[in-house]
């Protein structure tokens, strides 16, 4: 068995890792490197997700990279256009020619005494087994499992006889005009469904258990594409992102301070873009407070119209079981479906699920700290990206890899081969990385390591607190532990 070797490892050829593919051909432009990419193309995200209406939850100012302005007029962008940008970005910084797809990573074992990662990879429909040898491990396939999304076990499925999907795995081309369809599900994604399902159904039906905190925003930067107009597009980039960064990051503190403040402001938003026909008390109104979850963005108010036209509808209710024509629920109701799209979540998994040693000892996710929202206590030489749960994924994506970069140069400067982050105060308590209660967050927080209750290992949540600590601070901070194997000395 041949094997390859690399100085740097990247995970994953969507949004994350062909962003720090580009950091790092600029950045340590002396440095090899290759993408092993599990599926046939790019795109991560934005290239698995083909349901209809598909589009980011975030303005394209911030989930845009930094190093590349998002110049079209819409801010809230379709997939297909997001999946363009990053393919566009990989073959104009020459990184498109650094993937390997179909190359799904197996495990990983950390080697001490050569300071190398030996990688196992299965390749190709074939299932060949691949060894690949880096000195970095640089993680960018986010943290849900893109085999399969997450479907509660409803009981009675198995009778039904129309079709049931899961948005994760839309069938090209699917035919639902006139068909009664049924979205199970509160979230970014049903709230997407909803409208753009509705011109050619017969009837959509949101079925909720319970509501979710709904905001509309045009999906035009009026702003964005004016200062285009008139200014570099560099500069106006910049300036729009920061814009939005400071605009997200206000009213997320101010939702932390004052949700019942926030909780009226979003409230009002919805009894005035639907008016008196909705119950917004019990379709409407969270049982939680804004921000303890994620909020849903409406762009131009699209998922309201389509209530207001009569063509979809929102029920509040539960699932008693899967009947063959429908779905019977707890109040006795009955909904008749030709179609039934489980809009109910991912199923999450930390690292992509790659099995780690280090020296042939297992790593263990949730009995590891997280460093700096990127490393691993105890782990040499690896890395990953975890975008904010409270703005766009980029803007920690970027930071993150702009990091490992200064990283990689300091260990080059001061001749180490080793990097390992190590938990040196004894007073640092594990805490949930993340205090979200989604459904799909709480179901898999056992999987996935912990954040520390002091820096470096708390997580900031914060774009500009992240600045001053990953762009500004120092690498070599008395948490960072660098060595060499005694051969090599």
């Amino acid at each position: 068995m041949t094997t390859e070797h690399f100085d740097v490892l990247i995970v994953g050829a969507g949004l994350s890792g062909i962003g720090a593919a580009v950091h790092l051909s600029k950045r340590c432009p002396l440095k090899s490197f290759t993408i092993l990419e599990g599926r046939k193309t790019l795109g991560g995200t934005w290239d698995l997700f083909r349901y209809p209406g598909v589009r980011s939850d975030s303005d394209m100012h911030t989930l845009g990279y930094v190093f590349r302005p998002w110049t079209k007029a819409k801010a809230i962008a379709d997939g297909a256009s997001i999946r363009e940008y990053i393919d566009a970005t990989a073959h104009q910084n020459q990184i498109a020619q650094h993937i390997k797809y179909q190359h799904k990573v197996k495990s990983a074992d950390w080697c001490s005494q050569t300071a190398l990662w030996t990688v196992k990879v299965v390749v190709g429909d074939a299932q060949a087994h691949k060894l690949i040898t880096c000195k970095f491990f640089f993680f960018c396939g986010g943290y849900y499992n893109y085999e399969k999304g997450y479907t509660p076990t409803f009981e009675g499925i198995d009778q039904f006889t129309g079709r049931v999907i899961h948005p994760q795995q839309w069938p090209a081309e699917f035919d639902y005009n006139n068909k009664r369809v049924v979205i199970i599900g509160s979230g970014a994604t049903a709230i997407t469904l909803v409208p753009s399902m509705s011109d050619q159904a017969s009837h959509v039906t949101m079925l909720q258990r319970s509501p979710t905190y709904l905001m509309s925003r045009p999906d035009e930067d009026k702003l964005a594409n004016a200062l285009n107009r008139y200014l570099p597009i560099k500069l106006a980039y910049a300036l729009t992102r920061w814009k939005n960064v400071f605009l997200g990051h206000f009213f997320y503190n101010l939702s932390r301070k004052n949700p019942q403040r926030i909780r009226k402001l979003l409230l009002r938003g919805v009894r005035n873009a639907l008016g008196s026909n909705f119950d917004i008390e019990k379709d409407f109104t969270p049982h939680y407070q804004p921000w303890d979850q994620r909020l849903c963005l409406i762009p131009n108010a699209d998922f309201f119209k389509a209530l207001r036209s009569g063509k979809a509808s929102v029920l509040t209710d539960e699932i008693t079981n899967f009947t063959q024509t429908g779905i019977a629920l707890k109040s006795g109701k009955h909904i008749d479906a030709d179609v039934i799209v489980t809009a109910t979540g991912l199923d999450l998994i930390a690292l992509g699920g790659i099995a780690f040693t280090v020296d042939s000892k297992a790593v263990v996710l949730n009995q590891s700290l997280i460093y700096k929202g990127m490393m691993l206590s105890d782990v040499p030489n690896l890395a990953f990206v975890m975008g904010y749960t409270n703005a766009s994924w980029t803007l920690k994506a970027d930071l993150t890899s702009e990091y490992i970069c200064r990283l990689l140069n300091t260990m080059t400067q001061i001749n180490a081969q080793q990097c390992t982050p190590r938990v040196k105060d004894v007073d640092v308590v594990a805490e949930d990385w993340i205090n979200f209660s989604s459904g799909y967050v709480q179901r898999s927080l056992d999987k996935f390591p912990k954040q520390g209750n002091k820096k470096p290992w708390r997580l900031n949540f914060s774009y500009a607190r992240d600045i001053l600590t990953l762009r500004w601070g120092k690498v070599i901070d008395g948490s960072m532990e660098f060595s060499s194997p005694e051969s090599s000395k």
